[in-house]
């Protein structure tokens, strides 16, 4: 099979979808690779080391559109990618679909197959390609939020972990999934006093049991989500509901409940965000202010690490690259119970159910048959 690497178009995206390593699997079993000039270079692999593994350079996206069968990617096409997009092209990246109507259109348009990264399922129900980004968003959204809560950056002015004889921030962390779990454990090892919420009582037993001392389990419902905000000094954001749009967990009433300078960081803005105040932002600008509210709503908070970001994600998903490439997308999503909850669009009809929900537009079941 021909794949093609493009380098990421999105602000800030420096992530790229294929290491070197990863390209000589692919090459050694007989595949063709082309990699878009300077595609690996902020995740620290140059050309060079692309060609050493077997891959072919070429200078333009345009060129990998049109030559490749297979596109990988790491984020969504974006606008000047839909015509490049071909009819019959299989696109294997993150989409977050039910977070862009336009998207979702222009890819029903292309006639092209979209398998995506976000919906790839375990027989658990777990999500292989989504933990290894959660993991790091998790940690990062604390890293961020520590930063906003600086004077400068327009935040109170606190320290996350105090100092001996001064309390330390509280963090509400709303979600205790991947994102959730990762995003206590950094906050509690800066010090601070973590709450952690979550509508599965397995679950808040779990981190119950695995936590440290200063993280506290707390069941989520508008009520005590309510009664944490007055004193809370940063909230995440970290609902998952896989392929669907994240619920409003926070609406713009409840930041009356906050202190002025507080920050809400929405790691769900990729899945609309579970703040009712919350819209997309940039790594170049990051925040925004809500009623005296700063909120940082990245939706690629992981391309700011590109390189950690981009060997744990290719480390979980290049083994679905090459049963992809070697099998061919229907083949190998026929025999693989994982890849066909990754089928979002297949030849302009939504063959994933949130999907046409999101948008009320028809819903198709798919089959290989």
């Amino acid at each position: 099979m021909i794949l093609g690497v493009p380098k990421e178009i999105k602000n800030n995206e420096n992530r790229v979808a294929l290491t070197p390593a990863g390209v000589k699997e692919l090459i050694q079993r007989g595949h063709t690779v082309y990699i878009q000039h300077m595609a690996g270079e902020n995740s620290g692999f140059g050309n060079n080391l692309y060609e050493a593994a077997g891959a072919q350079i070429l200078s333009t996206i345009e060129e990998i559109y049109n030559i490749a069968e297979m596109i990988v990617k790491v984020k969504e096409p974006i606008a000047p990618e839909y015509p490049l997009v071909r009819k019959g092209q299989l696109l294997f990246t993150y989409f977050h679909f039910t977070s862009e109507e336009k998207l979702t259109h222009a890819m029903m348009e292309s006639g092209a197959t979209c398998l995506a990264y976000e919906t790839v399922e375990n027989p658990d129900g777990s999500l292989p390609l989504l933990v290894p980004m959660s993991e790091v968003a998790g940690r990062m959204s604390i890293q961020e939020g520590a930063r906003f809560l600086e004077k400068p950056q327009g935040g109170k002015g606190i320290l996350l972990g105090g100092v001996p004889g001064v309390k330390p921030a509280r963090v509400l962390v709303l979600g205790g999934g991947i994102v959730g779990y990762n995003a206590a454990l950094m906050a509690a090892g800066m010090g601070a006093d973590v709450t952690i919420t979550d509508i599965s009582l397995p679950r808040l037993r779990y981190l119950n049991e695995v936590m440290p001392a200063n993280v506290k389990t707390l069941y989520s419902s508008i009520h005590n989500i309510e009664q944490e905000l007055p004193d809370t000094d940063l909230v995440i954001g970290a609902v998952l509901i896989p392929g669907a749009k994240a619920p409003h967990l926070v609406t713009r009433d409840m930041l009356q409940l906050l202190k002025k300078g507080s920050v809400l960081v929405d790691v769900a803005i990729d899945q609309g965000g579970c703040f009712e105040t919350s819209h997309p932002t940039t790594h170049a600008n990051p925040i925004y202010e809500v009623d005296g509210i700063i909120h940082y709503c990245v939706a690629n908070i992981p391309g700011a690490v590109p390189q950690i970001s981009t060997l744990a994600l290719t480390n979980a998903t290049l083994p679905f690259v090459i049963e992809l490439a070697d099998k061919g997308w229907q083949k190998a999503c026929k025999e693989d119970s994982r890849l066909q909850p990754g089928l979002n669009i297949v030849a302009g009809k939504i063959v994933y159910k949130a999907v046409a929900e999101a948008f009320g537009l028809p819903y198709t079941s798919f089959s290989f048959d």
